[in-house]
C-alpha cells in the first residue's frame, strides 16, 4: 500500500501496525478510484494485483466489483503478476521513490537490504524497473500515483506517464497530505483521461539488459554468486544480464535469498 492517500509510516502499512487496518482500507479506496476511472474510459476488464508486503492487504469485499484481485504470495512477477500483452495499460497506485531519495517511505523493494540499483547503468527503483518490465511485455504505464517525489521519479523516467501526487513529502516519514476525497477524485479523473486515448507502449529496454544491485550486506552478494549468471562488481554489488521480463523474475529470486539470510523484516 506504501504511498496511498494519508499514509506516512510503517505503522500505517505493515500488518500488526497500529494503523494498518485503517491503511488497508485507504489502499482499497485509492485503487477503487483508479478502477472507476478505468471503467469510465471504457475498460471492460480490470485486474488488480496486490503487490505490497504480504500481498494480502486489500480486502476482497472492499474492492470495486468491476475488478478482479490477485492476492497473496509468492508471485514470480511480484508487483506485475497477471500482466499480459492483452492488457492495454498499467496503472501504478501508491508507489514510492527509490532508496536514497528523500521521499515518504523511500526504498527499493527491501526496506533495509538494497542500497542502490541500476538498469543498464541508469539508477532505478521500483518505479523504473516496473515500467521497463511492463514495456518489455508490451504494455505501457499510463498513470502513477504516490507522493510528489515518486511522481517526479516517474516523470524523469518517462515524461509521457500521467501522475497524481496524493501528498508532498516533508521527510521520509512525514508529508503534507492531500484531502482524501480530493486525492481520489484526482486519481479517478487522471486515469479516465489517460485511458481515453490509448497510451503508447514505451520502447523496451536493451536486450540483454544489465541489472546491478548494491546490497547492504556482503553476505547477500556473496551468496548470490552461487546463482548461474550472477557476477560480482565489488564485495556488496552483483549484476546479471538478461532479457526482461526474465531478469525481473531473477531479481525476485535474489530478494528471496536476501530475505532468508538477513532474518529481519523490512520496515515497509
Amino acid at each position: 500500500m506504501r504511498l496511498v492517500t494519508g499514509l506516512v509510516d510503517a505503522e500505517d502499512v505493515q500488518p500488526g501496525g497500529r494503523d494498518y487496518e485503517r491503511g488497508r482500507l485507504m489502499m482499497a479506496e485509492d485503487v477503487n478510484a483508479a478502477v472507476r476511472g478505468a471503467v469510465a474510459a471504457g475498460a471492460t476488464e480490470v485486474t488488480v494485483n496486490d503487490g505490497h508486503g504480504p500481498m494480502r492487504n486489500i480486502l476482497p469485499e472492499a474492492l470495486h466489483p468491476a475488478a478482479r484481485l490477485i492476492r497473496g504470495r509468492p508471485k514470480q512477477m511480484g508487483m506485475l503478476e497477471g500482466l499480459t500483452p492483452e492488457h492495454d495499460a498499467v496503472i501504478c497506485v501508491g508507489y514510492h521513490s527509490r532508496a536514497g531519495a528523500l521521499g515518504v517511505l523511500s526504498h527499493s523493494f527491501m526496506g533495509h537490504e538494497i542500497e542502490d540499483m541500476w538498469l543498464d547503468g541508469r539508477p532505478v527503483g521500483e518505479i523504473g524497473l516496473a515500467h521497463a518490465t511492463a514495456a518489455a511485455i508490451g504494455v505501457p504505464v499510463a498513470v502513477l500515483t504516490g507522493d510528489d517525489c515518486a511522481c517526479t521519479e516517474m516523470t524523469e523516467w518517462d515524461p509521457s506517464v500521467s501522475t497524481v501526487a496524493v501528498k508532498d513529502a516533508r521527510d521520509r516519514f512525514a508529508a503534507d497530505l492531500r484531502r482524501p476525497e480530493e486525492a481520489r477524485a484526482a486519481i479517478e479523473e487522471t486515469v479516465a483521461t489517460a485511458l481515453s486515448a490509448p497510451p503508447r507502449a514505451s520502447a523496451p529496454a536493451a536486450d540483454p539488459s544489465t541489472l546491478t544491485v548494491r546490497w547492504q550486506s556482503a553476505s547477500v552478494a556473496s551468496t548470490l554468486l552461487g546463482i548461474p549468471g550472477v557476477t560480482s562488481v565489488d564485495s556488496r554489488t552483483v549484476q546479471a544480464q538478461g532479457a526482461l521480463p526474465g531478469l525481473y523474475r531473477l531479481f525476485g529470486v535474489w530478494m528471496r535469498v536476501a530475505a532468508s539470510l538477513t532474518n529481519q523484516p523490512p520496515y515497509c
